[in-house]
């Protein structure tokens, strides 16, 4: 797996390798908007990830997955928040992030 210095970095090289949807973390669910298409957690699988943290505020944390569904023909991007600016999601969410 890569190791990328910012954010920015993590996603222009996902963006180059193919994850080119944006997806957004819904309570249950990723979202797809461009493609109409909700995700539950049995039907992406997370490829890779990568944490960061801002060096000038420990609060600034953020995780970008790289994420596939065979179903749906998606490879897209999630960032999110961890710690304690963490979406809240249900309880098959949070197991299905949470195991990377």
């Amino acid at each position: 797996m890569p190791a990328y210095s910012t954010l920015s970095e993590a996603v222009n090289d996902l963006q180059r390798r193919g994850y080119t949807d944006d997806l957004t973390a819904a309570e249950n669910c990723l979202i797809c908007d461009a493609r109409g298409i909700n995700l539950d957690p049995a039907q992406f699988e997370i490829d890779e990830f990568h944490r960061f943290e801002g060096m000038s505020d420990p609060e600034d944390q953020s995780i970008v997955y790289a994420i596939s569904s065979k179903d749906h023909e998606i490879k897209g991007i999630l960032v999110n928040a961890y710690g304690p600016d963490a979406s809240s999601f249900t309880q098959e969410m949070v197991k299905k992030l949470a195991t990377h």
